[in-house]
């Protein structure tokens, strides 16, 4: 005897015929997330029109060439690579963990959602090392005919043009006594800093090497509020699609989307990470390549 095997359709539309063939809660994210495209859009080319109407902008060469445990090592984007590989593998895991809950496999989903929120927390963890070093670190720069040494916040910018050595030389004899000890430290690590702290200014100003100080005069102000406010914005939608990925780890975990039959609320959730992810690759061209 012959037998017709059934297909079990869910129907999501009811009002009619559908107009978009597509369901409801997948397509209420299309909406949001073209409006957050909009959102980043905005801020992006206003960006764009501020560091374009300037004479100077901080080279990204010059601002992002650290790299955690290298020193002094000058090693230009090298880090921001890193956390681009990190964002793609991890959009890479999404993709598999929607292919899992396509073949209603829950052992696949757990293990590529699981991976997907190592890569999103391992992103997170960069940024904040990134900010973190920027912020806090020391950058000769001329201010008011003396040599300070400050980091990159909202309100300073220390990445302006460089200072010509004779306005260098000139600067470090109106210095104050414990930035003079600074730099000379950054120059010469076989002294200890007491041994420093115990010369004259004019011992201190004889030990630092000029050439290597790169002493920069203050840049535009408006560098660390669209940096900080643009990737600070990104990093919440990393930390939020983190959050949302752990939920629906929880819930397949749980077996909430086996009962129902279908993995689209996975199919939702990754709809939303390559959005962050593609979100990332306009960040990154704009901040750390042009």
């Amino acid at each position: 005897m012959a037998t017709t095997a059934q297909v079990h359709q869910t129907k999501w539309w009811s009002g009619g015929k559908s107009p978009f063939n597509l369901e409801y809660g997948k397509l209420m994210m299309w909406y949001f997330l073209m409006s957050d495209a909009f959102t980043f859009g905005a801020f992006l080319i206003s960006y764009g029109t501020i560091r374009f109407s300037q004479n100077f902008w901080p080279d990204p060469n010059v601002v992002f060439n650290a790299f955690p445990g290298a020193g002094h090592a000058n090693l230009p984007l090298a880090f921001v690579s890193v956390m681009t590989f990190i964002l793609i593998i991890s959009s890479v895991t999404m993709v598999l963990a929607v292919h899992a809950g396509h073949k209603n496999d829950k052992a696949g989903v757990v293990k590529w959602l699981g991976w997907t929120i190592v890569g999103g927390a391992a992103f997170l963890g960069c940024q904040a090392w990134e900010w973190h070093h920027l912020i806090t670190g020391e950058h000769a720069v001329l201010v008011d005919g003396q040599i300070d040494l400050i980091g990159q916040t909202m309100r300073a910018n220390p990445w302006g043009s460089l200072v010509p050595h004779e306005s260098v030389a000139a600067a470090l004899q109106k210095t104050p006594h414990e930035t003079l000890v600074a730099l000379a430290h950054q120059s010469n690590h076989a002294l200890s800093h007491e041994q420093l702290a115990a010369m004259t200014d004019q011992q201190l100003v004889n030990t630092i090497n000029i050439d290597a100080l790169h002493v920069r005069s203050k840049g535009p102000v408006a560098f660390g509020g669209y940096f900080y406010g643009i990737t600070g914005f990104h990093g919440f939608h990393v930390f939020s699609g983190v959050v949302i990925n752990i939920v629906m780890l929880k819930m397949t975990q749980n077996n909430v989307f086996q009962n129902r039959g279908h993995y689209l609320m996975i199919e939702k959730a990754g709809l939303y990470w390559h959005f962050v992810d593609l979100v990332w690759v306009f960040v990154f061209l704009c901040f750390y390549l042009i």
